[in-house]
């Protein structure tokens, strides 16, 4: 008798995931648990790897599995929708590479203050960050 699916365990081996994240999807509703068996083990769908690589890309590129769920279910209805969501992470993305810009130009400006004034006792960029904290907190 040729099997229907595969098993959790070579699930977890094709999609490269442990046993314990699939069942996490699952609890997420992210991938549903299939039916058990009287006798056996439960048998996943084949396509149960191309929805775990999915979801796994979708983490990579920042999507939380919030955001995962909801690109799912509008992945079944147009394509606009999933536009519209892939955008709005488009432009949050965006914003943090702007604040990641400012974060490092700031801080080289104090690694410099440490190299110009390297003759002077304590440390410019500590004392700059203390003031700073100062200041914004």
């Amino acid at each position: 008798m040729a099997l229907k699916g595969i098993t959790i365990g070579t699930l977890a081996r094709k999609a490269s995931v442990n046993i314990e994240t699939i069942r996490y999807y699952q609890r997420r509703g992210l991938l549903q648990e299939p039916p058990k068996p009287v006798e056996g083990y439960r048998l996943y769908p084949l396509d149960s790897i191309q929805r775990i690589l999915f979801i796994k890309r979708a983490q990579r590129l920042g999507f939380s599995l919030e955001e995962i769920i909801n690109l799912i279910h509008l992945g079944e209805g147009s394509c606009s929708d999933v536009k519209s969501v892939a955008m709005q992470k488009l432009s949050l993305i965006e914003d943090r590479l702007t604040d990641l810009g400012r974060m490092r130009q700031t801080l080289l400006d104090l690694v410099q203050r440490c190299d110009t004034e390297q003759s002077q006792p304590g440390c410019p960029l500590v004392a700059s960050l203390a003031e700073r904290e100062y200041e914004t907190g």
